[in-house]
């Protein structure tokens, strides 16, 4: 198959959406948890986080366009400055999945969902306490993004939470022990298996391929 720009963007919409969000092949699967000023959590689930920088440790994600529709999960960041990040496993995708749908601003994901609030280290933000590994994060700043109006939040990690058999002795961390999962467009979820580790590439020690 071959699609040209304008053949893509003559393509049917549900189709054309489903194709651009898969074809970055499996992204992370996290759940964001929030709490507005009032006090009710929200709990979303986002396939954008990404890891910006080690030192300061930076993980950026996307937040779609506010618009008429409240992004609640924007709106609580924006208001206290605090948020979680936590990964979803197998053992409760479709709970983490249904978080997506556009429940009430008095409605907590949590509640609807059936999963459930952790605070841990002080921490306002909620927890997802099924998750064995969990982030605490600070926001640092928004970015818009002018192309399509998506906006990038940037924030730094001030607490990890992890599950003591998904480290080795050199940090490196074991997601298929955790159970870990991927999503590829918006719906389909992949287990993850490591297959591979390599050593640092440089060019001195390329291999005989």
């Amino acid at each position: 198959m071959h699609w040209t720009k304008e053949a893509i963007k003559a393509l049917d919409f549900k189709f054309r959406l489903n194709l651009i969000n898969s074809i970055t092949g499996i992204k992370p699967a996290n759940l964001i948890g929030t709490i507005s000023e009032s006090g009710t959590t929200n709990l979303a689930i986002f396939s954008s986080v990404v890891h910006l920088g080690s030192d300061p440790a930076l993980i950026g994600f996307i937040v779609r366009p506010t618009g008429e529709i409240p992004r609640h999960t924007y709106q609580n960041i924006i208001a206290n400055g605090l948020y979680t990040i936590n990964h979803i496993h197998e053992s409760f995708i479709e709970r983490a999945h249904y978080t997506s749908a556009k429940f009430a601003s008095e409605e907590s994901e949590f509640d609807m969902c059936k999963l459930t609030e952790e605070y841990l280290a002080g921490w306002k933000a909620p927890f997802v306490k099924e998750s064995k590994l969990k982030i605490a994060m600070e926001f640092m700043e928004s970015i818009p993004l002018k192309r399509n109006n998506t906006i990038m939040i940037i924030g730094q990690v001030a607490h990890i939470f992890i599950d003591d058999i998904a480290v080795n002795d050199k940090g490196r961390i074991d997601l298929a022990a955790l159970n870990d999962v991927g999503l590829s467009g918006l719906n389909r979820y992949y287990r993850l298996e490591e297959i591979a580790e390599h050593p640092y590439a440089r060019v001195n020690e390329l291999p005989d391929f």
